[in-house]
């Protein structure tokens, strides 16, 4: 039998205080699948991939017997300007990059339309309207909206492929899954605590049993008799035995240490995507940082592109697609003049292309390969007087 609780006596109430803390009684918790192109950073650095894929022009490359050189015929002008009618070259391209990256999990379908042998139309698919259905461990077949395609009969992009099936991506979303969650979580925290009215820096401890605690109009009535005041620093006069303040420092988004945690996790999303951090908006501007992740990020996933559609859609042995990745890099004028310059002083380029890569109109007589001395053109080098017995004299 349980023993009988004995009554608590009214001195011992008094001794008893209860303090009155204000919280926020709504939850800042994010339970639940986070969908990684629902977040910002994500998104954001997907989006810096897939824009500056999709501002690079598309060569037509030719093997010579003088080297690659650029073709400009009907097929480049098609791939380069418009490879989808109602799409120009760089949304189109975006589209592909960010159905390879965030979208399609590391794939992206494009169905080429032909007719009478040329290329009409390149048409990108929605990453939700694709399946894959393997055949074995080597074949597979695609299926777009339930209907079985030969995938060699379509453009298939692979970003990251899977352990088992290596024909097919998988992207990077399960490394990313995790640190979403951390930045959505917080993201919440943070609203939630500039949003939330209850930042209380006083706290009143009052006697339990004073009557007009019982009620919230009676400690509303208690606050403003006893602690609002009409003056400001006008002093509160309360009663010793049945009023306790005292004053504290509620927590801030910097003691919950969130900028911190965001930072980190920003900084883990800009190493898994391959993007330099600053563009996530973590630290400062780098153009080591930023040539580096176009020789390697850009330069690799656009490697890919032109690979498959030099494979699916270039008939001859000799021609190929290639990405203009050199001019992303972060070059300004010194140095596009020191470099160019001083291979145009060495015959190796012409001054209309250096006046191309300043962007300037070519002009006559600027195709010509020259040498430094006198700027003769290079077949004229041995003409030069000083080079002739007897020089000016004869």
């Amino acid at each position: 039998m349980s023993k009988k609780k004995r009554p608590v006596k009214r001195e011992e109430q008094k001794k008893s205080p209860i303090g009155v803390w204000l919280t926020d009684s709504e939850s800042i918790a994010c339970p639940g699948y986070v969908s990684l192109d629902q977040n910002p950073e994500i998104m954001t650095a997907c989006k810096w991939i897939a824009e500056l894929i999709g501002s690079l022009t598309i060569h037509l490359m030719a093997n010579t017997e003088r080297g690659d050189q650029r073709i400009i015929n009907e097929l480049s002008r098609k791939i380069d300007i418009e490879p989808e009618m109602h799409m120009t070259r760089s949304t189109w391209i975006q589209a592909i990059v960010m159905n390879l990256l965030l979208y399609g999990k590391g794939n992206s379908i494009v169905i080429p339309h032909t007719y009478q042998g040329k290329i009409v139309n390149l048409e990108p698919i929605g990453a939700s309207r694709v399946t894959f259905q393997p055949i074995g461990y080597r074949d597979y077949k695609v299926l777009i909206d339930g209907k079985a395609k030969d995938p060699e009969n379509l453009l298939h992009f692979v970003f990251n492929p899977d352990k088992t099936y290596l024909w097919k991506g998988k992207g990077v979303t399960t490394c990313l899954r995790d640190v979403a969650q951390n930045l959505k979580q917080a993201a919440a925290t943070e609203k939630g605590f500039m949003e939330s009215k209850w930042k209380p820096s006083i706290i009143v401890k009052v006697d339990a049993l004073v009557d007009e605690f019982a009620n919230p109009s009676g400690r509303q009535r208690l606050l403003e008799e006893y602690v609002k005041s009409s003056e400001i620093g006008e002093p509160w006069l309360i009663p010793a035995e049945q009023f306790q303040v005292e004053q504290v420092r509620p927590l801030s988004l910097k003691d919950l240490a969130i900028d911190e945690t965001v930072q980190l996790d920003k900084r883990t999303v800009a190493a898994i995507i391959g993007v330099p951090p600053f563009l996530l908006g973590v630290g400062e501007y780098s153009k080591e940082a930023w040539n580096n992740f176009v020789q390697s990020k850009i330069k690799t996933i656009a490697l890919g592109i032109q690979q498959e559609m030099t494979k699916k859609l270039i008939i001859s042995e000799k021609m190929y697609l290639k990405f203009n990745v050199l001019s992303l890099m972060d070059w300004d004028i010194e140095t596009i003049y020191k470099v160019f310059g001083g291979l145009s002083d060495k015959a190796i380029v012409t001054g209309n292309e250096v006046r191309d890569r300043l962007g300037m109109e070519p002009l006559e007589g600027l195709d010509e390969l020259r040498i430094l001395e006198n700027y003769i053109p290079a077949d004229m080098i041995g003409d030069q007087k000083k080079l002739i017995q007897g020089g000016e004299n004869e």
